[in-house]
């Protein structure tokens, strides 16, 4: 849907529950609607009609002189529905409801704006802000500047206005959605994607049930230039039901978010204070290209400590080439560190512009993505007021490297003093400690580009269960798996073997996880080992469809998860992980919204913590992570294309130097997964 005119830049307001009361949301609505009376009408509407603010107010939106465009609720819950069908009535089509606690009458509510062709943002909302519009309907005040906010709680997208007013940042639109009736998340994000003033937009979702829409929103913001940055909650496992696959079982909310992100080009943050200083970051100075940071230190314990933090934000800090150092040897005494941290030794103190000379030595050598000072510069003028000229005009020098290839971030021990004003003034992004500078540098620079998610022919895979037909399934899928026979009897378990390679595996088919349930045998060496097994497995286990399959005995083999899941708010996901039946244990996996091509497939294989074993570790031959890319990109194809399954998974996927072999499936299909509700066990009548 596009946003309404009437939530952009109305030509008119009506104003429902206007009061004079400062402690009551009517005046803040009343009095931020009538800034915007040199552009718009507004009308006040108080039941008691009486004057408010100079001018007349109405008793209800019947008797406003004309048909208001937006219509800002705030009344008592039961008044909502008979003040919208009033407005309705008049041929009003545009809402903003302030009002909480409408319960049983939302649905209602939704009813009678759609039946007219109407649009409602809220209810429970905290209002709105528009900053080119003169639009403010939201309590508290508002400074304008490049940062929009889109927030499902409207007390915390207020939060991170006040943050971003604190640290010199301003606001270009604040939209609270509430509870999302009518006006969402997804279609204010799109309506952002042409808005010239906003150049970052900050995004808090509680629920992503338009989680395509919500990525393909910030997806086009980055494709216009801008960035978007993700708060959401749910981080917890307990904040999602338990999968029938590992692969569920190893997937978080969030990691799933992540990926959104990652497709879109976004980037998920933890906190308010940290999305307002990555906003504040990209506000100012341009992405670094890569993670290399250059640390400069006019002290070595500040320095070092600096060092510290930036490999924990997966930031390095190389050594400089000895030319690079002879270079910064010229410019600081004998005694300063060269190398990285670049310790000035005092230089500073002698001559500021040793700061300036510094940077950009390193700058333009090519060997740091980004320069990080730290320490005491911007505290020079603010001492020593004599100062004051010579320290700004090292700010001026800076400031010329902040915006380009190899951009500068600030530490400084002072957070208000001239040269920090300069510093914002200059587009030079200073922090008042080294982990909010680091912090910020390194979130810049995990802002990818984004991917497409191609668009894959549909067809549906068999709906048949059970581990043969998996195994049939990955066949088509090109996959290879071992070689096997269907096995009812003893009688067919001593003929199958004498078909198969010793030594065999005998599996019970439609058992989901096999290892748990007993349902496994590995290394069967002849037919009688076989037969045994089989007489015991099906004694245990009851009649059903038993596979006798070769065993994978190849040697340096590395055991993975290949998983595809559908997630039920952003479709289709793929996951690769540490496999077998100790995936859960460790808890290595990456996961990526589907489907991926091979070079996405290979990235997530190189962010695992188990990628070394698959170089070959410690003598062990490297194996064919190509082929386990490919298969990788089949999976993920796979659950993009059928819109029925729902999950597809290997585990395990064995992969040695000659390729991959998968040993085990599962295969889920609707309505097998995801039911709307976990069933409560019935409870016995206890009678009156």
């Amino acid at each position: 849907m596009s946003v309404p005119d009437a939530f952009l830049d109305p030509a008119s307001i009506a104003v429902v529950g206007a009061t004079d009361d400062r402690a009551k949301w009517g005046y803040w609505l009343a009095t931020g609607a009538l800034r915007g009376a040199h552009r718009r009408a507004v009308w006040l509407v108080n039941r008691q009609a009486r004057p408010l603010f100079g001018r007349d107010s109405h008793r209800s939106v019947e008797t406003v002189p004309q048909v208001p465009e937006l219509v800002v609720l705030c009344v008592p819950a039961p008044h909502v529905k008979p003040v919208v069908a009033q407005a309705l009535e008049r041929g009003s089509r545009a809402f903003l409801a302030i009002t909480a606690g409408l319960g049983a009458d939302e649905p209602e509510l939704a009813r009678m704006l759609r039946d007219a062709g109407a649009h409602l943002l809220g209810p429970n909302s905290l209002g709105l802000y528009d900053a080119d519009a003169d639009l403010q309907l939201a309590w508290g005040n508002f400074t304008p500047g490049p940062l929009a906010i889109v927030s499902q709680s409207g007390q915390l997208g207020l939060e991170i206005a006040t943050l971003a007013a604190r640290s010199g940042l301003g606001v270009s639109r604040f939209y609270s959605v509430g509870n999302q009736l009518s006006v969402t998340a997804a279609d204010l994000l799109e309506a952002l994607v042409e808005d010239e003033r906003t150049t970052t937009v900050a995004l808090y979702l509680e629920g992503f049930t338009e989680g395509p829409r919500v990525v393909a929103a910030l997806r086009a913001l980055r494709r216009a230039g801008k960035h978007a940055l993700v708060l959401s909650t749910g981080a917890s496992d307990g904040s999602r039901r338990l999968a029938r696959s590992h692969t569920g079982s190893l997937t978080s909310a969030v990691a799933v978010v992540e990926a959104a992100c990652r497709t879109a080009g976004a980037l998920r943050v933890a906190t308010a204070q940290e999305l307002v200083g990555t906003a504040r970051y990209l506000s100012s100075a341009t992405p670094p290209r890569g993670r290399r940071v250059a640390i400069v230190s006019d002290s070595g314990g500040q320095g070092g400590l600096a060092a510290d933090v930036a490999a924990s934000l997966g930031l390095s800090v190389p050594v400089f080439s000895p030319e690079l150092q002879r270079k910064l040897g010229d410019l600081l005494p004998a005694a300063a560190a060269v190398s990285n941290p670049v310790d000035l030794a005092g230089a500073g103190e002698a001559d500021l512009t040793v700061y300036a000379a510094v940077s950009e030595a390193v700058a333009a050598s090519g060997e740091a993505d980004a320069v990080a000072l730290s320490g005491y510069f911007g505290c020079y003028g603010e001492d020593a007021p004599v100062l004051v000229d010579a320290e700004n005009a090292v700010v001026d020098r800076l400031g010329h490297l902040a915006g380009g290839e190899v951009p500068v971030v600030v530490h400084s021990m002072s957070e208000r003093s001239a040269a920090v004003a300069r510093m914002a003034q200059r587009r030079l992004p200073a922090y008042p400690a080294i982990e909010s500078a680091l912090g910020a540098l390194a979130n810049a620079a995990s802002l990818g580009p984004g991917r497409d998610l191609a668009a894959e022919s549909r067809f549906g895979l068999s709906r048949a269960t059970g581990y043969w037909h998996a195994r049939e399934t990955l066949v088509s899928l090109g996959i290879p798996v071992p070689r096997a026979v269907r096995v009812d009897d003893a009688a067919a378990v001593t003929r199958a073997f004498a078909d198969l390679r010793a030594p065999a595996v005998l599996k019970a088919g439609w058992v989901e996880h096999k290892s748990e349930q007993g349902g496994v045998r590995a290394g069967l060496a002849d037919a009688g080992a076989a037969v045994a097994a089989f007489t015991e497995m099906s004694a245990r286990l009851g009649p059903g469809e038993y596979v006798l399959e070769e065993q994978d005995t190849r040697a340096g083999v590395v055991e993975l998860l290949v998983g595809a899941r559908r997630d039920r708010d952003f479709g289709p996901t793929i996951t690769v992980g540490f496999g077998g039946v100790e995936a859960e244990l460790w808890r290595d996996a990456r996961v990526e919204l589907a489907p991926v091509d091979r070079a996405t497939a290979l990235a997530m294989l190189d962010g695992l913590r188990c990628r070394p074993l698959l170089a070959g570790w410690r003598g062990r031959p490297a194996v064919a992570v190509g082929a386990l890319a490919d298969v990788i990109v089949l999976v993920s194809r796979a659950i993009a294309a059928d819109p029925g399954l729902t999950d597809l998974e290997l585990n395990p996927i064995r992969v040695a130097a000659d390729g991959v072999l998968a040993v085990d499936a599962l295969i889920l299909h609707e309505p097998d997964h995801f039911p709307e509700e976990e069933p409560c066990p019935r409870q016995p009548n206890p009678g009156p």
